[in-house]
């Protein structure tokens, strides 16, 4: 929730374009200065959907029809707004890429990380080059959906597109570049990819070179917070933009600008981003890439200001949504107000499951994945929709606990307090399971964590706000915040003891 804020004349105006798995926004954030301090005041454009899209058998993202939306919202600004935009920055999701031409052009529909053209692909790039080697070089969370995979891939089955490839870009820097003109790859969401080397921060040649992905596909690492160039002028003059626009690298990950939104954040805190990915971790000025963090699977992904984003990605509310869609399928629909309702009504600890079991990483039947995990594991099966509903809820919570406790041991913090952020923290039941769970302090807010984030690095970049730190102030001042206490139940640790068995 945001604060009343009391406007001034000449706000400093910035646009954030944000775009997520299921849906992208353009927000409007004007930097206010108030004899009480600075505020942010932020505003909804344009908000569309992104749903991907289905052919011969592969999963790719419609990025046409984003930049066609993402122009509408540009021209909303244009056609109703006389002051000047100080900035637009774009930040989206990692690990997917688009690859381009000599000219410039597009040569294929980018792949959705989800697409199954990924599967055994880290098994089997360690005939290549061994676990312990990939991380000690890129100190990244192995996963399959990541760049490295998607590009094994190509590689093995000769892709064409790769073999006409000029240039890789990013996600953002996709639409960057669009907007600008300039090929580059900012640095946050480029470590996403496994593709970077965790110490100098830049491609790590030697792997790409070792698997024999075309080094010469990879444009130069832009810093976080760093101006890229301005508007094209041909694109000015298409939206009805009179002046030249900065366009600007804040953290190009959506995660890397909701961390730094993060109110308060400190070596006792742990944030989490929660959405359709739940991103668990702290912040630290070095990545940590120790046998022990190897084993645990944790990844160090760039952050904005020289830090280091150390976090684990959890499958999030991603089983809720995709199950919701599952029974839209089957007539039964479902606002969010009554799912929740739902979970409280249902037996507590009936069934347990991993999150990130494989079997929940792609779109499909989810209830049924659900099911069949609890009658493979000997646990009783959920019978109704609101069992199943309170089975992700809870599983979702522990394996929080799991992930917060793994953090304690990896950097010798002592973590009392977890700070969440972003569009879950409307699910409150998760909230309090999560207290619950790991018996520490939740603290929400702020809920548009994301478009915060890039409105305000933004702000810091140009020089309207100080550092990354006064900037959380700022945040801090322009929102309310939400406290859930932990509420004392021994079945939890009933239920963590349980649930680390199944993980084994």
């Amino acid at each position: 929730m945001s604060k009343t804020i009391p406007r001034e004349e000449n706000p400093a105006n910035f646009i954030a374009i944000d775009l997520g798995a299921s849906s992208g926004r353009l927000m409007l954030g004007q930097v206010l200065t108030q004899e009480t301090g600075q505020t942010i005041e932020l505003s909804e454009l344009h908000r569309f959907v992104n749903e991907p899209v289905s052919v011969n058998g592969s999963v790719h993202w419609d990025v046409l029809r984003l930049w066609h939306e993402i122009k509408i919202g540009l021209s909303v600004y244009a056609k109703n707004y006389s002051d000047s935009l100080q900035g637009i920055s774009v930040d989206t999701w990692g690990v997917d890429f688009a690859l381009l031409d000599k000219a410039g052009n597009l040569l294929g529909n980018p792949y959705h990380y989800r697409d199954h053209r990924t599967d055994g692909w880290v098994e089997k790039s360690f005939e290549t080059m061994s676990r312990s080697q990939i991380y000690e070089r890129t100190g990244i969370q192995f996963m399959q959906i990541n760049s490295l995979y998607q590009l094994l891939s190509m590689v093995d089955s000769c892709d064409p597109q790769l073999e006409l490839a000029d240039t890789l870009l990013i996600t953002p820097d996709l639409f960057n570049y669009w907007l600008s003109g300039q090929k580059v790859v900012e640095y946050t969401n480029a470590s996403t990819s496994q593709l970077v080397n965790a110490q100098n921060r830049q491609w790590d040649t030697k792997l790409i070179e070792t698997f024999k992905i075309p080094l010469d596909i990879f444009p130069k690492i832009s810093k976080p917070m760093s101006k890229i160039g301005t508007m094209q002028t041909a694109l000015m003059t298409e939206l009805g933009f009179n002046e030249a626009v900065p366009i600007i690298a804040t953290g190009s990950h959506d995660t890397a600008n909701a961390v730094a939104a993060v109110p308060n954040l400190d070596n006792h805190s742990a944030y989490i981003s929660s959405g359709t990915w739940s991103l668990i971790g702290t912040e630290l000025q070095e990545p940590i890439l120790s046998e022990a963090a190897l084993r645990l699977n944790f990844s160090n992904e760039g952050g904005v200001a020289n830090t280091i984003r150390f976090l684990k990605n959890v499958m999030g509310l991603w089983l809720l949504q995709e199950s919701r869609r599952q029974w839209q399928r089957e007539g039964r629909e479902y606002d969010w107000h009554t799912l929740l309702t739902l979970a409280q009504e249902a037996e507590a600890f009936k069934c347990i499951i991993d999150p990130d079991a494989d079997e929940f990483l792609g779109h499909g039947d989810i209830p049924a994945h659900i099911r069949a995990f609890c009658k493979r594991t000997n646990q009783p099966i959920p019978e109704t929709d609101a069992q199943i509903i309170r089975c992700c809820l809870e599983s979702l919570a522990l394996r929080y606990r799991w992930v917060i406790e793994a953090l304690e041991d990896l950097t010798g913090n002592n973590i009392t307090t977890i700070r969440i952020v972003g569009g879950g923290i409307q699910n409150t039941v998760l909230n309090q399971f999560t207290a619950n769970a790991c018996n520490r302090t939740v603290v929400t807010g702020p809920i548009e964590a994301t478009a915060f984030g890039n409105i305000m690095l933004q702000a810091v970049t140009t020089g309207h706000i100080t550092s990354l730190e006064t900037g959380r102030e700022v945040i801090a001042n322009s929102i309310e915040q939400e406290v859930f206490e932990p509420q004392s139940n021994p079945q939890w640790d009933v239920a963590f003891t349980k649930f680390k068995q199944i993980l084994g």
